[in-house]
């Protein structure tokens, strides 16, 4: 399953919307650039008018009057210029700050089915690679854009006013212009497109293979996983190959279209001024006029090129928001706190059950732990009972509500997972902390923070709480990025936990230590516990055994162990570890 590509319509709409909405700057932009750019129109008509000066007789003071205007011209031209691009940055910076808020809150409301489904490569991508493109011409592409359009306008109705007889031969390289240009766009968007995806792939083939590097080395698929990102990337060079051979068409093309314009001026315009059609300070204005044009439209070809890029980015980012829901929120309100599965089943491929038609009933404060081999289907079973993925079959209820039909907000105050998987966000640590609780205040923080066995390291930080971490800050160890995870669940404070392997990052002392802190902290709450350590187990009030996506055997502790079934076996070979 691959995530979402925004149609060209929808991505126009998307970004004629975002434009409109800051309107004001952008007319501001324009009109600045549009005096500069009738400033710099002042130097190729005030050495026409020199020219001709010199040709019909003049004096000092008329030629050092003329340098004095230019001079002034320049002058008006720099400072324009100066406020223009001061202009051009805050708009820039405004409009990708809109962009990259809108861009992070869908990313983190997007249903977690579709981004397991999908992979983490694409949605990486996207938030990396896509985000990084967009920015740039974001910030300095619309501008130099709008820019580059009124500099050519203005030259050009500049230089028909002038002498349309020999302006038309500006014109000369334009249908090779035209030509060069059509071919490059019609190819372009599907070739970003695919050089796009490429690099995702290769960022999920890269990032699956370090994260589970420990697997691969156990099942001996190094040399398999090699091969695939050799495969991986080499599809990436081929698709930059493609897009990289389209700009060695269309740039020198473009290049030949310069050489012709300024040529095609000099010759026709001579050969008038030498019929005495024009004088030679028009045909040298208009030859100035020809070259001062080229600047801008390079410039605008370049930003094509780099807008080609952009747009791709742009579409694979709105394409983000169109995921569709997988849950639609009803009215219903839980009349207590019980947890209930009834035939459950799920898959994460439609015909492939990892869940077989569970019933499970959670008493409310029961501790439930849940073991089990490998890919038995645990995981998947903490997912269904915090309601992460609606299931394919059956229902998981809260108070006889099913939990996909509880708006999501509503759903965490009820129940949360936390997984061996954790993320240490750039900022404080408070800041990190209140993502569960953004009103918590400094009390409260040092308490979550003490329940879970943290204060005295987060306190010996340098400025404690507001210690920056994450890229650049401090660095946590991966047992202090857990426990910051797990502060984050004291802070939301859901009646339920589902608790997926979420201390397996610790060393089993410091495991111990906390799982013993949080019992406290627990206390009167739900929580499944899904462990690979069995004294998780031996402390739970019950112990459900999964298997093949089915709960084998469920019960105590000691039951279990006497009745000598799945359980024990587990129980005996983990003690002789």
């Amino acid at each position: 399953m691959k995530l979402p590509i925004a149609d060209p319509a929808t991505a126009r709409r998307y970004a004629g919307g975002l434009l409109r909405t800051h309107r004001a700057p952008l007319v501001l932009i324009a009109a600045l650039h549009t005096l500069a750019a009738v400033a710099g129109l002042a130097g190729p008509w005030l050495l026409g008018r020199l020219v001709d000066a010199v040709v019909d007789g003049t004096t000092a003071g008329y030629v050092d009057r003329l340098i004095a205007l230019g001079a002034v011209c320049v002058l008006a031209q720099t400072v324009l210029i100066r406020f223009a691009q001061r202009a051009s940055m805050v708009f820039g910076e405004r409009v990708f700050a809109d962009l990259r808020e809108e861009f992070i809150e869908t990313v983190t409301s997007l249903p977690l089915s579709t981004v397991e489904r999908a992979g983490t490569g694409d949605l990486v991508a996207r938030t990396t690679n896509d985000v990084n493109r967009l920015q740039h011409a974001v910030r300095f592409g619309v501008p130099r854009v709008i820019v580059a359009v009124v500099q050519i306008t203005l030259v050009v109705v500049a230089a028909l006013l002038l002498s349309p007889l020999v302006a038309v031969a500006m014109f000369v390289g334009v249908p090779t212009m035209l030509l060069a240009v059509r071919w490059y766009l019609k190819r372009a968007t599907p070739g970003y497109q695919r050089e796009s995806a490429a690099y995702a792939t290769v960022n999920g083939t890269i990032t699956e293979s370090v994260e589970g590097a420990r697997t691969v080395d156990a099942l001996r698929l190094g040399p398999r996983r090699l091969a695939r990102v050799r495969a991986d990337l080499h599809e990436a060079f081929l698709a930059e190959k493609y897009t990289l051979g389209l700009r060695c068409v269309l740039f020198p093309a473009i290049d030949l279209t310069f050489v012709l314009g300024p040529v095609a001026v000099l010759l026709w315009g001579g050969y008038l001024a030498a019929n005495g059609h024009v004088t030679y300070g028009v045909v040298t204005t208009i030859v100035m006029y020809a070259y001062q044009v080229t600047g801008p439209v390079w410039e605008l070809i370049f930003w094509v090129d780099e807008i080609q890029v952009a747009a791709v980015s742009l579409a694979r980012i709105v394409g983000v928001r169109l995921v569709e829901t997988d849950r639609e929120a009803g009215d219903g309100e839980p009349r207590d706190e019980r947890i209930e599965a009834r035939s459950l089943r799920y898959a994460y491929r439609e015909g492939h059950d990892v869940l077989h038609g569970i019933d499970l009933d959670l008493a409310p404060g029961e501790r439930l732990a849940v073991v089990g081999p490998s890919g038995a289907g645990k995981s998947t079973l903490g997912r269904m009972l915090a309601g992460v993925h609606p299931p394919t079959g059956g229902t998981v209820t809260v108070g006889d509500v099913p939990l996909v039909e509880l708006p999501l907000e509503e759903l965490r105050g009820h129940v949360a997972l936390v997984t061996q998987e954790h993320h240490v966000f750039v900022g404080s640590v408070a800041d990190n902390l209140r993502l569960a609780d953004e009103d918590a205040d400094e009390d409260h923080l040092r308490r979550a923070l003490e329940a879970v066995d943290a204060w005295d390291w987060v306190a010996a930080l340098p400025e404690g709480l507001a210690t920056e971490v994450g890229s650049g800050g401090a660095p946590l160890t991966p047992a202090q990025a857990q426990q910051i995870a797990l502060a984050r669940l004291v802070l939301l404070d859901p009646h339920t936990l589902v608790l997926d392997e979420a201390t397996s990052l610790l060393d089993p002392r410091a495991a111990r230590h906390l799982e013993r802190s949080l019992s406290a902290v627990l206390e009167g709450r739900t929580v499944v516990a899904i462990a690979h350590r069995l004294h998780t187990a031996h402390d739970a009030d019950r112990v459900a055994v999964v298997d093949a996506g089915r709960i084998t055997e469920i019960g105590p502790h000691d039951e279990l162990v006497a009745a000598g079934g799945d359980y024990a076996a587990l129980w005996h070979s983990w003690q002789h570890e």
